[in-house]
């Protein structure tokens, strides 16, 4: 039997550490897909159509919306994002575990579709923390770090909508843990129904004396 993927969201605060974690899960782990999305924004410099993303015309987006080709989108900045559909089911069939790194509406959108999809929160061990990784990254002004501790406040709002909850307290540790998690899934009796099928028809054939 062909090991089937898991749907797997990962959503977290802003300085939590996502994109690190999931950079070092996939360079790690041949099992990991990280999905593509699909975008209306122009090509930066070095960014390549069906590696980067999917870079689409407002008026084919538009289509992908219609003919219900999107897990979940949403426009940011005037532009629009998405996850195709198509792309996350042909990834699960050859048996990878999809990693989409999205906010929580489109989680919970993916959940909506995917009821066996896995939601992990990312978040640090405390808030003090995450304030001082924002400042830390020196990358933002105090008032766009105030903006994100801000929204931080809303997302803990829906954290109870998530299966795990991941402190990314040190990197090591929590990789393994994710990748832990991802394989006790894959174990649970739910997911394997048709293995457990196979092995009561054999049983059977058994009982009876067949060979």
């Amino acid at each position: 039997m062909n090991r089937q993927g898991i749907l797997i969201v990962v959503s977290g605060f802003s300085g939590a550490g996502k994109g690190t974690l999931m950079k070092e899960l996939l360079s790690r782990y041949e099992q990991y897909a990280l999905s593509i999305s699909a975008t209306t924004r122009a090509p930066r410099p070095g960014e390549e159509d069906g590696k980067s993303y999917f870079f689409k015309s407002r008026e084919e987006f538009q289509q992908m919306i219609e003919e219900h080709a999107l897990i979940e989108y949403a426009c940011y900045v005037g532009n629009y994002y998405g996850t195709p559909k198509a792309y996350v089911e042909e990834q699960l069939a050859d048996g990878k575990d999809v990693i989409l790194e999205i906010e929580i509406q489109g989680a919970r959108k993916v959940k909506e579709q995917f009821p066996k999809a896995v939601l992990l929160f990312v978040t640090t061990k405390d808030a003090q923390t995450l304030k001082e990784r924002l400042i830390g990254r020196g990358t933002e002004t105090l008032e766009v770090i105030e903006q994100r501790l801000a929204r931080a406040v809303q997302e803990s709002e829906g954290i109870e909508e998530y299966d795990y909850l991941v402190i990314n307290d040190e990197l090591e540790t929590c990789v393994k843990e994710i990748h832990a998690i991802i394989e006790s899934e894959h174990r649970k009796i739910e997911r394997s129904m048709e293995l457990i099928h196979n092995v009561r028809e054999e049983l059977k054939s058994f009982a009876k004396g067949e060979s």
